[in-house]
C-alpha cells in the first residue's frame, strides 16, 4: 500500500491531492445550531494534510467550514507548501456587478483568512438568468489582481462550460457528481474536457457511504438521518432501485475481493481511471469517521478489463441519471437531498418584465435591453393571448456583447436560453413550444447548433424549419426565432 497519496496538476501550478477531503459534513454536524469547535475541527484537518491528503473542499454554504480551513491555513503562515482550501461561491441570481462578485469573493477570503483563495468554485442556479457569464468575467479580473489562484465551476452541464470556455474565461475545473452510479459526466462532459484540458473535480463518488459492504445485501433504509445520504439515495432510485444497487455493490464486491480492497475502493478507482477526473471529493465527519488508511489502498491497484466487465454488466441492468450533469439542481426530477427545488427556483427573479402593449386587450410584449429593439421597433416577444412568439434571438448579452464569437454551438446554447428565459416571464417555458426557426450563417455548421437544438428540443420534438441565410445582422453565427403555445388550463 502506498504511504502517501497521490497528486496531480491542476491549472497552471496547483499540486493538488487526487483524493480531496470534502468538508460539506461540517454543515449537517451543525444543523442543530451547535457550531463545531474550530481549534478542535482545524486539529483533525491538520492530521488529514500530515497524511498526505492537503487539499480540501468547502464551499459558503457549508457551515463554518471555511472558518475551520482557516484556522488550519494559519498554522502554515506563508508555508509554499501549505495545504489547499478550495471553496465554492454560489450566489442567488441577480445582476453580477463587479462591486457584488468583489464582496461574495472578500467574504470568502476573509473567512479563510488568506490573501488568495486556492481555487474559487463558482456555481449557479439558473442557465435562463445570464448574469453568470458577467460573474465569471468579474472573477477573471480579481484573478489577474491575484486575489484568486485559479477559477473552477461547479455543477456546469457540457453546453454551459463550452459556452464559458469559447468566451475565453480561465476554467480550469468543473466539481460535478460521478461516481458508478450517476456516470453521467464520463460522456460529453469528458469528452470537452479531453478538447480543451479543463478537468473535473468528482463528487458523490462513494453515495454518501452507499457504495460500501455495509450495505450489502441489506434492504433499503426506512429513514435516512443525514443529508448526504438523502440525497443520494434519490440518486440510487434513479438510477433503477435498491434491487439494481444491489447487482451493482455484488459486482463492486466480486472485484473488491479480487484486488484485496474495499467496495468503496473499487468505485472511487472506477472514477479516478477517467482520464478527466483530477481528483475526488471524500466527505469526512471531522473527528467521528475518517478512512484515511482506507483510501490509500486505492493507489496500490487498478482496474483491469476483467474488472471492468464485471462493472459494465451491472451498469447494463441501470437507468442513467436523467439530464446532464448539473440538472439535478435546475429541473425535475431534482436528486437533491431536499429535494423539489421549484420553489427555490420560481422565486429568482426574471430578467424579462412584460408589459401589456397599450390599447390592445389581452396583447403583452418584453424587450431584452439589447440596442436592436429600439432601433429596428420591434419586440423580444409578444404574448397574444394563450399564443407566444419569441423573435429572432442572437447571442447578444447585454446591450451589445457577441457571446462566443465564431462558435455557433456555443451560440446556439445562449440563445436558447435566452428563449427559455422569455418564455418564463410570460410563464410558459420550452416544454410549450411547437415551433422553431434556425438561421445558419454558414450551412456547413449545422451539426454544431443542431446538437444544442436537440438537447433542449429532444423530447419535446416541435416543428422546425433550418434555414441557411448567407449572413446574419451583426455577424452572429444563428439567430433563432420560436412559437409556443400554452395549453388551457
Amino acid at each position: 500500500m502506498t504511504s502517501r497519496p497521490e497528486t496531480t496538476k491542476l491549472g497552471s501550478d496547483l499540486e493538488i491531492s487526487r483524493i480531496l477531503t470534502g468538508l460539506w459534513q461540517i454543515a449537517d454536524i451543525e444543523k442543530d445550531g451547535t457550531p463545531v469547535d474550530l481549534d478542535a475541527a482545524a486539529g483533525h484537518l491538520a492530521d488529514y494534510a500530515a497524511a498526505g491528503f492537503t487539499t480540501f473542499d468547502m464551499a459558503d454554504h457549508y457551515g463554518n467550514a471555511e472558518l475551520v480551513a482557516g484556522r488550519l491555513l494559519a498554522r502554515h503562515g506563508e508555508e509554499a507548501d501549505r495545504p489547499l482550501a478550495f471553496t465554492k461561491w454560489c450566489p442567488e441570481p441577480g445582476p453580477m456587478t463587479e462591486d457584488v462578485v468583489r464582496a461574495g469573493v472578500q467574504e470568502r477570503l476573509d473567512r479563510l483568512g488568506v490573501s488568495r483563495i486556492d481555487l474559487l468554485q463558482f456555481h449557479w442556479w439558473t442557465f435562463e438568468h445570464p448574469g453568470w457569464l458577467d460573474a465569471l468575467r468579474h472573477l477573471a479580473r480579481l484573478r489577474e489582481e491575484g486575489l484568486i489562484k485559479e477559477i473552477g465551476v461547479t455543477n456546469f452541464d457540457a453546453a454551459h462550460l463550452h459556452v464559458a470556455l469559447a468566451e475565453n474565461l480561465p476554467v480550469v475545473s468543473n466539481q460535478v457528481s460521478f461516481s458508478v452510479v450517476d456516470r453521467r459526466a464520463a460522456g460529453t462532459l469528458s469528452d470537452l474536457c479531453a478538447r480543451t484540458g479543463v478537468r473535473l473535480l468528482a463528487y458523490g463518488t462513494l453515495c454518501g457511504g452507499f457504495l460500501s459492504e455495509s450495505w450489502l445485501g441489506k434492504p433499503a433504509p426506512a429513514e435516512i438521518a443525514d443529508w448526504s445520504r438523502m440525497k443520494y439515495k434519490r440518486f440510487i432510485d434513479a438510477a433503477g432501485g435498491w434491487e439494481a444497487f444491489q447487482v451493482l455493490l455484488a459486482a463492486l464486491g466480486t472485484v473488491a475481493r479480487r484486488h484485496g480492497v474495499s467496495i468503496s475502493n473499487v468505485a472511487t478507482r472506477w472514477v479516478l481511471e477517467t482520464p478527466s477526473v483530477a481528483g475526488v471529493i471524500i466527505g469526512a465527519r471531522i473527528g467521528e469517521s475518517e478512512h484515511r488508511a482506507d483510501n490509500l489502498k486505492l493507489f496500490g491497484f487498478a482496474l483491469d478489463d476483467a474488472d471492468r466487465a464485471v462493472l459494465d454488466k451491472a451498469f447494463a441492468g441501470m437507468a442513467p441519471i436523467p439530464g446532464d450533469c448539473g440538472d439535478e439542481y435546475r429541473r425535475p426530477p431534482f436528486l437533491t437531498a431536499s429535494g423539489d427545488l421549484s420553489h427555490h427556483l420560481e422565486k429568482i427573479p426574471s430578467i424579462y418584465q412584460p408589459e401589456p402593449v397599450p390599447g390592445r386587450a389581452n396583447r403583452w410584449r418584453l424587450s431584452s435591453g439589447s440596442i436592436w429593439e429600439p432601433l429596428a421597433g420591434f419586440s423580444r416577444a409578444m404574448r397574444v393571448g394563450d399564443r407566444i412568439l419569441v423573435s429572432g434571438t442572437t447571442a447578444t448579452h447585454g446591450a451589445d456583447h457577441c457571446v462566443a464569437p465564431g462558435d455557433a454551438e456555443a451560440q446556439t446554447t445562449y440563445v436558447l436560453d435566452k428563449i427559455a428565459a422569455a418564455l418564463t416571464a410570460f410563464g410558459a417555458s420550452m416544454e410549450d413550444v411547437v415551433r422553431t426557426r434556425v438561421y445558419l450563417q454558414d450551412v456547413g455548421a449545422w451539426e454544431g447548433p443542431s446538437r444544442a437544438h436537440g438537447r433542449v428540443f429532444g423530447d419535446i420534438r416541435p416543428a422546425n424549419t433550418t434555414l441557411a441565410v448567407g449572413s446574419l445582422i451583426g455577424g452572429y453565427e444563428v439567430e433563432i426565432e420560436v412559437e409556443a403555445i400554452i395549453d388551457p388550463q
